[in-house]
């Protein structure tokens, strides 16, 4: 029995500039790591490429001027209320004095005790504790520091409430889950949550506000930058002091490209992904990881759909406990190759993820590449689609 399943190999790169033939040295890459591994390209292999390095090869940058001069066209006098940001130096705050430098004034409304992805300003417990009320209590920076005084993140040793009133010229800061309390200052909002947008503007628009989200910033060149037309801002993250990356665009002609090149050089067909952030949520710290608007911007057509898997342990527990060794395995190979095409809702799937190949592998991806100084940022998935029936 072959006893190596899946792997994943973080593949070194040049360092990517600005106008670098991102396909080729991707493609040159993967094969001088197939070939320093002696084991050659093989069908289904899967490569992901981090979204970092497309934006940056496409030179897909906005600088805080550029997103103010759109934010002061969309609101061109008044204040600007801000809800529901993530608490991030990396995912919002260049964005953020940008928006503040294109409005008259700003009031930020944070969600406590955290953000959508799980940054906490103070724990649940916490608050509970005090006798507030997250549903339904309100504060403004006093009255919250009154009950939370120290509102350090864990981890960064930040306190954002304080960052974002510094970055937005001392701006408002207010405290409350109910995006509707921004229209006691405001009827001019940007929406800057990621996962729970459409929710929170169609809360807001039908409380009668000029609501627009982060996704609605930066859909076009503005003065010269780079812009995405579908996410905008979204997925965008520190470059410089005043400069951010946006989420890379024409992201479908990438992976093909990628995987003509590997099939014209190999004449093996690999699957190909762009990947963001990965979709998962660490125990610890309570951050859920996706800052990005999808962990997979695009992918090659073997990567849609979901997996059709029999639970292993399930079949061993139950339709062959009375099995073991070669028996038990003969069984269970059997299972695999006769199994149903649609496994959905059946016993022998219980347990198994239902989940996006695209955003399993891109998680995957994210786990491996890192966000420090591996210098990895494309990563190769051998053996992704094997089963335990599998030669």
């Amino acid at each position: 029995m072959r006893t190596a399943g899946t792997q994943a190999i973080g593949v070194r790169t040049p360092i990517i500039r600005e106008g670098d033939n991102l396909p080729d040295i991707v493609v040159s890459s993967v094969l001088a790591c197939c070939e320093e591994m002696g084991t050659p390209l093989q069908e289904r292999d899967i490569v992901g490429v981090t979204e970092a390095v497309v934006a940056r090869a496409q030179g897909n940058y906005a600088t805080v001027a550029q997103i103010a001069a759109d934010v002061r066209e969309k609101f061109p006098s008044g204040p600007v209320g801000v809800v529901f940001p993530i608490l991030s130096r990396n995912r919002f705050a260049t964005q953020f004095k940008g928006i503040a430098a294109g409005a008259d004034s700003v009031i930020v409304q944070l969600s406590y005790p955290s953000d959508e992805v799980g940054n906490h300003l103070v724990s649940l417990e916490e608050v509970l504790s005090k006798g507030r009320n997250p549903y339904t209590d309100v504060f403004d920076e006093e009255g919250f520091r009154v009950y939370f005084p120290k509102t350090v993140h864990e981890f960064t040793g930040v306190d954002y409430i304080e960052l974002y009133r510094e970055l937005g010229n001392n701006a408002k800061v207010l405290l409350a889950n109910d995006p509707c309390e921004i229209l006691k200052y405001t009827k001019n909002v940007i929406a800057a949550d990621i996962h729970t947008r459409a929710a929170t503007k169609k809360r807001l628009k039908d409380a009668g506000a000029n609501v627009i989200g982060l996704d609605d910033i930066l859909t076009k060149s503005v003065g010269g930058s780079g812009y995405n037309e579908q996410y905008g801002l979204l997925g965008a993250n520190k470059s410089t002091q005043d400069r951010v990356k946006l989420f890379p665009r024409a992201c479908s002609d990438f992976v093909r490209k990628v995987q003509e090149l590997l099939l014209e050089k190999t004449g093996v067909r690999a699957e190909v992904l762009i990947y963001g952030d990965g979709a998962f949520k660490d125990p610890v710290g309570k951050i859920w990881e996706l800052a990005d608007p999808v962990v997979s911007p695009a992918f090659t057509e073997g990567l849609a759909g979901l997996p059709n898997e029999l639970k292993l342990k399930y079949l061993a527990d139950n339709d062959f406990a009375d099995k073991h060794g070669e028996e038990a395995r003969e069984a269970v190979i059997a299972s695999i190759r006769s199994k149903a095409l649609n496994l959905m809702g059946k016993d022998e799937s219980l347990g198994t993820t239902p989940r996006y190949y695209s955003d399993l592998v891109g998680s995957l991806c994210d786990l491996v590449s890192g966000s420090g100084d591996k210098g990895t940022p494309v990563v190769m998935i051998r053996g992704y689609f094997d089963n335990f029936a599998s030669e």
